[in-house]
């Protein structure tokens, strides 16, 4: 385990709320929804030990924390969020002499994101149904094989993702199943072993070969990439085994989950962790209280920590990690930045013990300098009032952060969305500006940052795109408004001041009528237009939630989508026109989860194997079922 002696270089802010502003105006400090509360750090354990006890106790309620009351602390699945995905085409990378190739779809370039396909134009790696499989794209051949489980019925991971640098891999596992370990003879069980999310670091110059495992207690929440350097962010909560007697009313309840947290040590919230290096040796460790800190409005039922590798060399090592006593649902990461961020909802008391009514949402989010090598340095943090719809409404851009958000009145459930602008001063993220009153009565659906311009679509009956001007931080401005029928869920750029959006086409009460691709004219900020639209009726996309499922080739316009009725959808989009090529399906009946290109080829994933299609015709050329 390795140590850090800088105790509190973790900073936090915790920003407040306040009052609304009109369309356009300028947010002095003053009266910005921002303040700051700093973070409090540990000089020692017992003080670290101290101050968990006491937030953990001071949100406890007579059913334990959030209305659990038997245990507390299972780790269950990570909390959905946005890993938003996609193939985006983008120039292609043609050295070693590697063949021009799609990369995945990821929100900011320079910041690569998990996906269940990679590919460097040499090599396509896959993991599926708990198998990693290497192909050749030239030969179009299965080249290599690796069991990620032991084979019993049930036992992989659907949703395992991976990311690729050089000759590695690194395979992210979600709990439920044996691992395979270095020796490859077969699956590791340790019963001691941290329960939660597994990482493999995979050799790829030969036959695929594990040489680094990590484990570590909590949920997986997300991963970006930079370089060589991969960041894994995970959560954890404190576990618990409180008591629970009927006889007993909510003041005794309490005062024994209270007890019960009194005598926790610190294991029950610093989580854990092993490692094995190429050999097989086994290493284990412990998140030390040195990298540890949290906001003084935590409240010990969380914690987010960031585990750092670099896949460049042979072994996962012990991940470097800094830990952060607050809690998070959404990653969103730049080539130098990782920012953590979710929603907190501290209510305040009824009067009863443990009863607590709603208070006003708000989205915490937290800065990680991530332009070097090793642990991300914290930079900032700072709130703003609302929620997130997924990581697509956050964006840096010139030294500021942009925060789309929408907000409900939890008395009468009115909602309103808006843009926040955040700029760093010191440890904390200050607004500079904002826009509020965006789709009254709706719901943020999707949001797009292009350069100095933002996009959001609101929704409840009608799809407003709200155009944003965000060039001078310290006055964002509405521009345009469209309203059509229908929603976008998620917003891709297309060349000549476009956008596409993949989404839902709707009735008049805003009922769902099926697939929707919708182009649109936003050349002219106040009047953004509708120029083509191609409705499927009954039919949804995988990309309408996961980006990573989109595709898009700027140089053909090919756009490629999976369908729930019928496969791969084939697209092309020009300045005014969308027309469907074609569907590429399964032979085996398969679902098809992704496409990417290499070298002017088609590659389509499935559950039962990969096809190579022509991007033109959408003819089947080849067809590589799994072995």
């Amino acid at each position: 385990m390795t140590a850090s002696a800088t105790t509190g270089t973790l900073l936090a802010l915790s920003l407040l709320a306040g009052s609304g502003v009109t369309l356009g105006a300028a947010v002095p400090e003053a009266a910005s929804p921002t303040g700051t509360v700093r973070l409090v750090s540990y000089d020692s354990c017992a003080e670290a030990l101290a101050g968990l006890r006491a937030a953990a106790a001071a949100s406890v309620g007579p059913w334990g924390h959030g209305g659990g009351w038997r245990t507390f602390g299972g780790e269950g699945p990570a909390p959905a969020g946005p890993a938003p995905g996609g193939i985006a085409a983008r120039p292609a990378d043609v050295a070693g002499g590697a063949a021009e190739h799609s990369r995945t779809n990821s929100h900011e370039p320079g910041a690569d994101e998990p996906d269940l396909v990679k590919t460097d134009g040499r090599r396509i790696v896959t993991v599926t149904g708990g198998v990693l499989r290497v192909v050749d794209p030239a030969t179009r051949r299965q080249t290599g094989r690796l069991d990620l489980v032991d084979g019993q019925p049930g036992r992989w991971w659907p949703e395992a993702n991976l990311l690729l640098h050089g000759d590695r891999a690194l395979v992210l596992l979600r709990p439920g199943a044996p691992e395979a370990g270095p020796d490859q003879a077969g699956p590791v069980r340790r019963a001691d072993r941290p329960d939660g999310p597994r990482l493999l670091l995979v050799d790829l110059t030969g036959p695929p070969t594990v040489v680094g495992t990590y484990r570590i207690r909590g949920s997986l929440l997300d991963a970006r990439q930079t370089g060589a350097t991969a960041r894994v962010v995970v959560r954890s909560q404190p576990r618990f085994s409180f008591p629970y007697d009927e006889r007993r009313d909510k003041t005794a309840r309490t005062a024994a989950n209270r007890a019960v947290i009194a005598k926790a040590g610190l294991d029950a919230w610093l989580p854990g962790y092993e490692w094995t290096d190429g050999v097989g040796t086994r290493h284990a460790g412990r998140v030390g209280c040195d990298r540890l800190s949290r906001p003084a409005t935590g409240t010990g039922t969380a914690l987010l920590t960031v585990l750092s590798f670099d896949l460049a060399t042979g072994s996962l090592g012990d991940g470097d990690p800094v830990s952060v006593a607050a809690d998070a649902d959404t990653v969103y990461g730049t080539a130098g930045s990782l920012y953590l961020a979710g929603q907190t909802n501290p209510g305040w008391p009824t009067g009863r013990v443990g009863l607590r009514r709603p208070g006003p949402e708000r989205t915490e989010i937290y800065q990680f300098d991530a332009t070097g090598p090793g642990h991300p340095r914290y930079l900032a943090a700072g709130s703003v009032p609302g929620t997130l719809v997924n990581q697509y409404a956050l964006s840096e851009w010139q030294g500021h952060l942009r925060v789309a958000t929408t907000r409900t009145d939890g008395a009468a459930g009115a909602t309103e969305s808006a843009v926040h602008v955040l700029v760093r001063r010191g440890d904390r993220l200050a607004g500079t500006g904002r826009v509020d009153g965006l789709g009254r009565g709706e719901r943020i659906t999707s949001v797009r940052f292009l350069g100095g311009t933002g996009y959001v679509v609101t929704f409840r009956r009608t799809d407003p795109l709200h155009v944003l001007d965000l060039t001078d931080p310290t006055t964002p401005r509405l521009t345009g408004e469209l309203k059509i029928t229908g929603w976008s869920a998620y917003l891709h750029p297309v060349p000549g001041e476009r956008l596409l959006g993949i989404g839902q086409e709707a009735d008049e009460l805003g009922r769902a009528q099926g697939l929707q691709l919708s182009l649109f004219d936003v050349h002219d900020p106040a009047h953004p237009t509708v120029l083509a639209r191609h409705h499927q009726p009954y039919d949804t996309s995988a990309a309408e939630f996961d980006p990573h499922a989109f595709l898009f080739e700027p140089t053909t316009g090919l756009v490629a989508l999976p369908v729930a009725r019928g496969g791969l959808r084939l697209f092309t989009v020009t300045d005014r026109v969308i027309r469907e090529i074609g569907t590429v399906t399964d032979r085996q009946g398969g679902a098809v989860t992704r496409s990417l290109l290499v070298d002017g080829r088609l590659w389509t994933v499935s559950d039962t194997g990969l096809t190579v299609t022509d991007p033109t015709t959408a003819h089947t050329l080849a067809r590589l079922p799994w072995t």
